[in-house]
């Protein structure tokens, strides 16, 4: 090996060697080097014999230094590397990808832009809770802008617009500003004006079936060469409201040769007869299309970077024509598959809710059996729980698979601690007692936490038990918190026997109520109601109370009616 060789040998060796280590945070060692170093230097593999022994030197003067000399170190030898890592580290803090050239702009700027056409099903979490957290990451600025400029086909929901501002707020979130773009209609046809002057717009009365048509064979359509005063005069006819609904639309000129029909000339305004729902809004006639409207919106309040649907890539690429006619900077975008989510029989989409709530299938939005947002809040799982399941999936353009099971293990983490235990027996069996058991039982409120107390449940003459629970034939049995009882055909004798019984694995431990003294319990469940009885205790718990109802699962108190409480299942 010559003395140039040599000396790269040993240049690429320090730095891979201080590279392994910076990114381990721990030492670097010559084997685990060996590989990239190879890899990137395919003229080394003549002297790959001789090689080790001039790395072991070099790894163990590096292992001498603290990692931040390490680091100061690479970042002279090589600073793009370093800036890899790092980028690495922080996409592992975050639980997402580093936003493109987030680093470029001053302040990263993102909306959240729901239509308010119903309150939110689960898959809309994603967006709040992905746009949140890119906020938090880059210390940024986001809000919800509803996009409610359709008030015909996505008809708007009067009460939507605070109910998804609660459920940005249930998923831990509070935007920075709010809007509604049925506010925004006067400055939507400035931009058209404006549009229209630039050549880059037209009126076109042809039916949709003679536009497509032209559409289709790349042919111009014969409105297309207006001049511009005709154009603006005409489209001034439409905001004053003088053409029916289809006898007029406004195009914006892209390319009549596009290789993808969907892009040339397409719509940026049309006439609605269906009066906007909003009285602020409701003399509007002429309104702007998604397209359109979004691209212009996007631009005003400053959106450095978008986040939609990979089906709406076309949205990208119509916008772009309209920021070349204006000369602005399109924003960067990030498409992402859908969400699927498994556990609901219902779809998850709003029109779908919607009809099942109108033919009497579910009662409600928040009826447990529907896949909403207001339905897991009313189950007692916490928004932050959904936030993190919604961040784990990251931003794969691939469709991706949601299981319930994931939001609640990371809800079921928020609760526990706080969720004391009480006892629901479900279509109960009644038993008799014999055999001078304890008069009361004091089983713990929470097995961790000893200084909250115990729980008083007296014990009367009979208890109920779930039937499972009863063996077949002649057994023992452990009533939790009260004791060992043999079990016949015609009741419980207490035995008296103590715990070991159970941890010799002879006797099956259950829960149970006395009957006398039990709750009237009806829980609201996925699969339906399920009703039963639970300890006293259960009666004196304050609404929205979180509880684990011992071998059955966690549920929040929702109320307290007259010989029942409602409880509502939150999972297992």
């Amino acid at each position: 090996m010559d003395e140039e060789v040599r000396e790269r040998v040993e240049r690429e060796v320090e730095k891979h060697a201080l590279l392994n280590a910076v990114k381990h945070e721990s030492d670097a060692n010559v084997g685990a080097i060996m590989g990239p170093l190879m890899g990137d230097n395919p003229d080394f593999r003549p002297h790959g014999d001789e090689i080790p022994g001039i790395a072991g030197p070099i790894v163990n003067e590096v292992n001498d230094l603290s990692h931040e000399e390490r680091r100061d170190r690479i970042a002279e030898l090589a600073p793009e590397e370093l800036a890899e890592i790092e980028a690495e580290d922080e996409e592992d803090e975050w639980d997402l990808p580093a936003l493109p050239n987030a680093e470029d702009v001053e302040e990263v700027r993102m909306r959240c832009a729901p239509n308010p056409n119903g309150p939110w099903h689960v898959g809309h979490a994603r967006m709040p809770a992905v746009i949140g957290t890119y906020r938090e990451r880059y210390d940024g600025w986001f809000c919800v802008r509803f996009d409610d400029t359709d008030p015909e086909t996505k008809r708007p929901d009067l009460n939507a617009y605070d109910d998804i501002l609660e459920d940005v707020e249930y998923l831990g979130f509070e935007p920075d500003a709010v809007y509604r773009a049925s506010d925004r209609v006067e400055t939507y046809y400035d931009h058209a004006r404006e549009l229209i002057e630039l050549d880059g717009a037209y009126t076109c009365s042809c039916s949709g079936e003679t536009f497509s048509e032209l559409k289709n064979d790349g042919t111009a359509c014969p409105h297309r060469e207006k001049d511009p005063a005709t154009v603006r005069q005409e489209f001034e006819a439409m905001v004053d409201g003088e053409y029916e609904s289809g006898e007029m639309v406004l195009r914006v000129k892209t390319d009549i040769d596009h290789k993808n029909p969907a892009l040339r000339d397409f719509v940026a305004f049309r006439m609605i007869d269906t009066p906007h729902p909003r009285d602020v809004a409701s003399d509007y006639r002429c309104w702007p299309m998604l397209d359109f409207q979004s691209g212009i919106d996007d631009h005003l309040l400053g959106v450095t970077h978008i986040i939609r649907g990979i089906d709406l890539q076309d949205s990208a690429k119509k916008q772009r024509f309209v920021y070349d006619y204006f000369e602005w900077e399109y924003p960067e975008v990030v498409h992402w598959g859908h969400v699927q989510l498994d556990a609901y029989d219902v779809p998850m989409s709003t029109s779908s809710i919607k009809e099942s709530i109108d033919a009497g299938e579910l009662d409600g939005w928040d009826d447990p059996r529907a896949p909403t947002l207001a339905s897991l809040r009313r189950r007692g799982i916490r928004g932050e729980a959904i936030t993190d399941a919604m961040v784990g999936l990251g931003t794969s353009t691939s469709n991706v698979d949601l299981a319930m099971s994931t939001i609640y293990a990371n809800n079921r983490e928020r609760i526990d601690d706080e969720s004391d235990r009480y006892f629901f027996v479900r279509d109960g069996t009644e038993v008799q007692l014999g055999g001078s058991p304890p008069g009361e039982a004091n089983p713990p409120l929470h097995p961790d936490h000893e200084d909250r107390g115990v729980r008083e449940i007296p014990v009367g003459d009979t208890v109920l038990v779930e039937p499972a629970d009863l063996p077949d034939r002649e057994g023992r049995l452990w009533l939790k918190g009260l004791g060992c009882f043999r079990y016949t055909r015609d009741a419980l004798q207490y035995s008296g026997e103590d715990i070991e019984v159970v941890r010799d694995g002879d006797v099956e431990v259950v829960h149970w109520v006395p009957a006398d003294d039990a709750v009237a319990v009806r829980m609201r469940t996925m699969e339906g109601d399920v009703s039963g009885h639970a300890e006293p205790g259960v009666a004196d718990l304050a609404p929205d109370e979180t509880v684990q109802f011992v071998r059955v699962g966690y549920a929040r108190i929702d109320r307290h009616d007259d010989g029942e409480t409602v409880a509502y299942f939150s999972h297992p």
